[in-house]
């Protein structure tokens, strides 16, 4: 899954913004019927890696993936692993990209 959120702040007030509100984004209600916990997080540069632990009811799963600041966009790249199969990729690309773009705005 890719989602692209465009930006108006230089690109080291941007990651300073996504390493703040990384963990935000993960609380509480995220619209959807999952429970979401970073297990790893590190900056290489402009890129965040990081690595989730997702648990739909009884299952679990891991999403892994990064995040990419550039001077325009912030690109989030993530392989959603069994929530792919369990939820649409649609659903959880929307949901999760209106919750990037309130903490990032």
């Amino acid at each position: 899954m890719r989602i692209t959120v465009s930006h108006n702040r230089s690109q080291a007030e941007m990651i300073r913004c996504v390493d703040r509100s990384f963990d935000e984004m993960l609380r509480g209600q995220t619209g959807l019927p999952i429970q979401l916990a970073v297990k790893e997080k590190s900056w290489q540069g402009s890129i965040l890696t990081f690595k989730l632990s997702a648990n739909l009811g009884l299952l679990g799963s891991t999403i892994k993936g990064t995040v990419e600041v550039n001077d325009q966009d912030v690109v989030v790249d993530a392989d959603l692993g069994l929530l792919n199969r369990l939820l649409p990729e649609n659903a959880l690309s929307e949901v999760l990209g209106n919750r990037i773009k309130a903490l990032l705005n």
